[in-house]
């Protein structure tokens, strides 16, 4: 398939996602998220992911309206937290992220976390949220199969997205086949392991075949899995940087040895581990 900044995927309700966005966890509040949107958007960017929890989407919405690109050309992303998870706080978490932001309406809203007792609810919040006009698309994050075998047991609405850690060391391919079979698009987070693994001597090596870095590798691969990916940065020339993965392919033999890399080996905290962390049965 051939990419560039602006492809998009076609969710399974008829809208369209950028494969390829800026990320904005860990981006601090204020001038720092402002500037990254604010580059983001004039590299060509049109999609920007954020959260409530993550604490800018203020920044975000002011970037995107100071940026001069017309609002129905952005992709924009939040999500619910935790703490407001249940049907009628989701409701009202989603409009206050909607004030925050300075929108009518986000292009996709997330359940951050499979909130046990709480995540069926919410997705019905979801559902009367789209209902409204207040999300075009709604969907999940940090959900593993279990979590969705429970969801799509109550609902014929199926999540449009599911947005997971994965990378070249945690690819989490039975989860990457079971979305794909059910028209839910998979969405990575940490692609590049969040910095830590830009030093691996098999992505650096790959990336100097086609003289690219070891992290727009990773970005590539994941493309090439028709994996969406939004990676963070607040520096304008990685901002640069990480977009400029459209003019090579990976080659059959070096998917194939990336994909062997796979270790299970994830960033995220043990106890926040949605695969297996007791906080998520």
């Amino acid at each position: 398939m051939k990419y560039n900044l602006k492809s998009t995927a076609v969710l399974n309700n008829k809208t369209t996602m950028p494969w390829f966005g800026l990320g904005t966890f860990l981006s601090e509040a204020g001038k720092i998220t402002q500037d990254a949107v604010r580059w983001a958007l004039t590299a060509g960017y049109r999609h920007i992911d954020t959260a409530r929890i993550y604490n800018n989407e203020e920044d975000v919405g002011q970037a995107i309206k100071e940026s001069g690109v017309p609002r129905e050309e952005i992709f924009v992303t939040t999500k619910v937290w935790n703490d407001d998870q249940g049907y009628e706080s989701t409701l009202r978490a989603c409009d206050e992220s909607l004030e925050r932001l300075k929108m009518d309406y986000v292009d996709l809203y997330l359940i951050h976390w499979p909130v046990p007792g709480l995540r069926n609810e919410t997705w019905r919040a979801l559902i009367k949220l789209q209902e409204k006009g207040k999300a075009r698309a709604i969907g999940v994050s940090n959900f593993m199969i279990r979590h969705l075998d429970e969801l799509l047991a109550q609902t014929d609405v199926v999540p449009v997205v599911n947005q997971v850690e994965i990378s070249p060391f945690i690819q989490r391919c039975a989860l990457v086949e079971y979305c794909k079979k059910r028209g839910i698009v998979v969405e990575s987070y940490s692609t590049m392991s969040r910095g830590k693994r830009l030093s691996d001597e098999r992505m650096v090596a790959i990336g100097k075949k086609y003289g690219k870095t070891a992290a727009q590798v990773m970005l590539r691969w994941a493309l090439q899995n028709e994996i969406v990916v939004i990676p963070k940065s607040v520096r304008k020339e990685r901002i640069i940087e990480n977009a400029d993965i459209f003019d090579f392919e990976i080659s059959a033999a070096d998917m194939a040895a990336i994909n062997a890399v796979d270790e299970n080996c994830s960033i995220t905290p043990a106890s926040w581990d949605p695969e297996t962390s007791d906080k998520w049965k």
